[in-house]
């Protein structure tokens, strides 16, 4: 099959939940609410308070005729238990596996479905970084957050036939057996971005054996930026076109900024990979912000008025083996909610300066040195390209 292109929509809105305890609620009631469908394509799932609320809302979902379909990944599932499991298909979910794990299956073992993508009714969607997790769904003890820092967006209007058509194309593939494997990134026709007036979206996706659209789309709206770009990413370990283009737009005098995690980490060896590449950044004039409050899991970017927000990191392993899904989007509601939680976590950071960079201890710079090292022989390892 030949690699999709998804166009723009009009007449859609969107709704932006910050943090777990804000759209987990909202996503139950969703479940709740179905009345013909639930499609869900989840990368983290693990057993737990969380876990036990999706189940019993899909089980009660099916018992009132709704058709549930449950896909995830084979790796992001390693901690849901068997008796969840078994709960789902005992009670009339379909459930599908994506790459069940063996080691005679070598490096294609590493291809993983990275997309959190919620569709209900055919009307409604909902995309961004989330798993059904207490890390990222119940609120921490002593707390009003959950332990991560993410969001998720709600969708309705046009495009949502365009998310169903994506998880469809999945569907049907995760039940047959054919060799995983992503292209190079490659030149693809981007559609053009609308410049004016609200409701605009599109689908953006990396797909098996496709193209990494969600690369091309970045690389397009960071190379035509005029006023703004805010990157915000847990794992920055990001491509050379990614440097360049973010290093290119603050030369232009572009507000260059990325949100990046700060010690509250999951990765600690990914955090000192990629700080080395903050000295040239910042030279640059890229502003680099560390949250501190809590791990961060956002995966946004804005460029002046263009938000593109889903389950892509942008970082090397993402971009070389995972499946991803943005949504993209033009719509001044939309735009104000993202430079508001943009603003919020902003002043929660550790912002860096290259006075700071140069005031780093020896020890520190060590850390850089030795796991920016095994980061470029990973990278050799497997063929991933800078």
């Amino acid at each position: 099959m030949s690699s999709r292109v998804y166009e723009w929509h009009q007449d859609n809105e969107f709704n932006l939940r910050v943090d777990g305890h804000r759209y987990f609620p909202r996503i139950l009631e969703a479940f709740e609410q179905a009345e013909s469908s639930i499609d869900i394509e989840m990368y983290l799932v693990s057993s737990g308070t969380s876990c036990d609320q999706v189940v019993d809302a899909l089980l009660q979902a099916v018992s009132r005729g709704v058709k549930v379909r449950f896909m995830f990944d084979a790796i992001g599932s390693e901690k849901m238990k068997q008796p969840d499991r078994d709960r789902l298909s005992d009670g009339g979910v379909a459930t599908r596996i994506y790459n069940p794990t063996s080691w005679y299956h070598g490096t294609r073992m590493f291809h993983r479905d990275h997309r959190k993508l919620i569709i209900i009714d055919q009307k409604i969607t909902f995309v961004g970084g989330t798993g059904f997790t207490d890390e990222f769904c119940q609120q921490e003890e002593g707390s009003d957050c959950p332990r991560w820092h993410e969001q998720m967006l709600e969708v309705q209007g046009p495009v949502v036939a365009d998310w169903l058509d994506l998880f469809e194309i999945e569907w049907a593939r995760v039940g047959k057996y054919q060799r995983r494997g992503f292209s190079p990134v490659r030149r693809v026709k981007i559609p053009s971005r609308p410049q004016e007036g609200g409701g605009h979206a599109r689908v953006s996706y990396i797909g098996a054996r496709e193209q990494k659209e969600v690369v091309a789309s970045l690389l397009g709206a960071l190379a035509h930026s005029e006023q703004r770009v805010w990157l915000a990413t847990p794992y920055f370990l990001p491509s050379w076109r990614i440097r360049r283009s973010l290093i290119r737009a603050a030369r232009r005098g572009v507000d260059v900024r990325l949100l990046l995690c700060g010690t509250s980490v999951d990765h600690v060896a990914v955090l000192y990979a990629g700080q080395r590449y903050y000295r040239r950044l910042l030279k640059a004039g890229v502003r680099i912000y560390e949250f501190q409050p809590r791990f961060t899991h956002l995966k946004t970017a804005m460029v002046d008025n263009w938000v593109s927000l889903g389950s892509c990191n942008f970082d090397h392993w993402t971009l070389h083996w995972n499946l991803e899904a943005n949504q993209q989007a033009v719509d001044p509601g939309l735009a104000s909610a993202v430079t508001e939680s943009f603003e919020n976590d902003f002043a929660q950071s550790y912002e860096w300066t290259l006075e700071r960079w140069r005031n780093l201890p020896l020890s520190h710079r060590l850390k850089i040195r030795v796991w920016g090292q095994i980061n470029r022989w990973v990278m050799r390892i497997f063929g991933i390209h800078r």
